[in-house]
């Protein structure tokens, strides 16, 4: 299998095992070993299931606004822990081509493999949920349709997006493109970083 294929299996797995409890507050049993980077995998999936239905519930327009508030907050730490997933991956790789001899004219890619790996994640959520649509009994041809038309645009971007990732690894372990990863350095979360949190301080 391809690292591609390795991703949309799990990412597949994770998305319908979150959906048999289709619970924000539900503990994952993660079926893989720790340290393992099926884990990471699995485990990044997880976050993001978590994620995408706590923004459901936090557009609710009856939602209690202490409710929304602290749903708001998990979306804050979730999305730190998301980050900090990515760059866990990405370590995985800089681990794993460490080695690797870089071509004189080697170029660098827009975007690390783990960042376009958070992509394809997120795109396993999206045709799952799209699908769910297009499987709808109640509602009307129209919607279905419209539905299948973009269910098929999903999967296309999913094979393409596969495909590029794939390639960008090849690409490593020849030699022919370098990974420079930029950690993400979030501001909002970092009470040295947030205004908003380091004037309370002085308070």
């Amino acid at each position: 299998m391809t690292f591609s294929q390795i991703c949309n299996k799990i990412f597949a797995d994770c998305t319908v095992y979150y959906h048999t409890m289709d619970s924000v507050d539900a503990q994952p049993a993660v079926p893989f070993e720790q340290g393992s980077i099926e884990r990471s995998l699995f485990m990044k999936n997880w976050i993001d299931a978590v994620q995408w239905h706590l923004e459901d519930i936090i557009r609710d327009p009856k939602i209690d606004p202490v409710q929304a508030l602290q749903i708001k907050r998990r979306i804050d730490a979730s999305n730190q822990d998301r980050t900090d997933l990515v760059e866990q991956i990405d370590t995985y790789f800089l681990e794993k081509y460490a080695r690797i001899a870089v071509a004189p004219d080697a170029t660098i890619n827009t975007e690390s493999p783990a960042w376009a790996i958070d992509r394809l994640s997120i795109l396993a959520l999206k045709i799952y949920h799209m699908q769910q649509e297009v499987v709808r009994t109640d509602a009307v041809p129209d919607h279905i349709s419209r539905c299948q038309a973009k269910l098929d645009v999903l999967l296309e971007h999913q094979r393409d997006l596969s495909m590029a990732i794939d390639q960008l690894l090849t690409d490593i372990e020849q030699g022919r493109k370098y990974m420079k990863v930029y950690r993400q350095m979030k501001m909002y979360n970092d009470p040295a970083l947030n205004p908003v949190l380091y004037a309370q301080k002085r308070r």
